[in-house]
């Protein structure tokens, strides 16, 4: 099980055992809330999101490690 299945499982079996309907009250708006929240991005926003699309598509990609080392480079070169 990941760690995103076990930490579910963990919250349900602690909901499972909460009796103040305050609480639970409250939890469920607290969850409902977090459904519901929508981001409105602006014209720079959404074209920088394409740009990224466009390169994942065309392959223009590095690994985590490869931009590790370009940064190491660069900041050796300050």
């Amino acid at each position: 099980m990941n760690s995103v299945d076990t930490l579910r499982t963990n919250l349900i079996d602690k909901i499972l055992t909460i009796k103040n309907t305050t609480v639970l009250e409250a939890l469920d708006n607290l969850l409902s809330s977090s459904q519901e929240s929508t981001v409105n991005l602006s014209t720079v926003q959404k074209k920088m999101l394409q740009l990224s699309e466009d390169d994942i598509l065309s392959g223009n990609l590095i690994t985590q490690d490869e931009l590790d080392k370009q940064d190491l480079k660069w900041l050796n070169e300050q």
